[in-house]
């Protein structure tokens, strides 16, 4: 069985994660699958798991929006402001709903997966490498498999919008992507639009977690 919430913050490379992805200076799941350099957060991100860092982008993202009466925050937000949201089932599950969070840690990795394959600059040849990389770390079958058949299988951001449930999860879907792909190419923002419209984020919430990634990112 896929254990969901461990496989998330090695994507994220989560200092939650241990083994392979280290703390969070970019995981090296990420790296390989999007072939970008590894983020580097700052602050309070820093110790966070990778549901929790997904969740806090977008819970601080949303306050900011709904603070501002649905404009973005024109401010520079403090680095190191990231938090772990409330766990009242709103945008992290119930301590107690492991089924929830296996369920949502799962549609978060999915999203992360998704948009490390969005410049579809990737020919079959350097996919094969790709797949070659990750059977050589050090993951659990299960968890192989699942990365295997994700990253084989084709880009359908329609699929991926339509199992979200809420408007909160689909913030959070969005700040995962954000996370995988800071910062994008221009395929790659062509991406990243046409999913905030599947998923019917407002501009303005948009805007506001690009703006708590790019603030919480050192240079």
């Amino acid at each position: 069985m896929i254990d969901a919430k461990r496989l998330l913050d090695q994507l994220v490379g989560s200092g939650a994660a241990g083994g392979f992805a280290g703390g969070l200076a970019g995981g090296a799941l990420a790296s390989m699958l999007s072939g970008k350099k590894g983020r580097k957060l700052a602050g309070s991100a820093l110790k966070l798991g990778g549901l929790a860092l997904v969740g806090g982008v977008a819970y601080k993202a949303w306050q900011s929006y709904q603070g501002g009466a649905g404009q973005p925050s024109s401010g520079q937000q403090t680095l190191g402001d990231i938090e772990t949201p409330p766990a009242d089932g709103v945008f992290l599950p119930r301590e107690t709903d492991a089924a929830g969070t296996n369920a949502l840690s799962l549609l978060l990795a999915r999203a992360m997966i998704s948009a490390a394959k969005a410049d579809g600059q990737i020919d079959t040849q350097e996919s094969q490498v790709i797949l070659n990389q990750i059977n050589g770390l050090g993951l659990p079958a299960d968890d192989k498999a699942f990365l295997f058949e994700e990253y084989s299988r084709p880009l359908d951001i329609a699929a991926l919008a339509g199992d979200v449930d809420s408007p909160e999860h689909a913030a959070e879907v969005y700040a995962a992507s954000v996370l995988m792909l800071e910062p994008p190419s221009v395929p790659e923002k062509i991406y990243l639009d046409t999913l905030a419209g599947a998923l019917r984020l407002e501009t303005g919430l948009v805007q506001q977690i690009h703006a708590t990634v790019e603030s919480n990112r050192l240079s």
